[in-house]
């Protein structure tokens, strides 16, 4: 089963900038795991398909669709639970 975590962000946000090193940690300890990036002032439409309001906004997926949804800084450990339940 394919998981990924996308991180919708903008480089004028300031929390953005606080996911990013916990989002790092992630990667490096979840090797199954997509790690994918969207910029939503360059990348409005796919934004706008996740119905993304806020930033950061995290949207974990697996084959089955979307598993979790976090809006605003979100601690590893609520992510690992989330990645957990979605068959990471």
């Amino acid at each position: 089963m394919t998981v990924r975590i996308t991180d919708f962000y903008a480089d004028w946000c300031g929390p953005c900038k606080t996911q990013d090193p916990i989002l790092d940690e992630l990667e490096a300890d979840y090797e199954d795991v997509e790690f994918a990036k969207v910029d939503v002032d360059e990348e409005q439409d796919v934004a706008n398909q996740y119905q993304v309001r806020s930033l950061p906004t995290l949207v974990i997926e697996n084959d089955d669709g979307i598993v979790d949804r976090f809006v605003g800084v979100t601690q590893r450990e609520d992510l690992e639970a989330a990645l957990d339940e979605a068959g990471a």
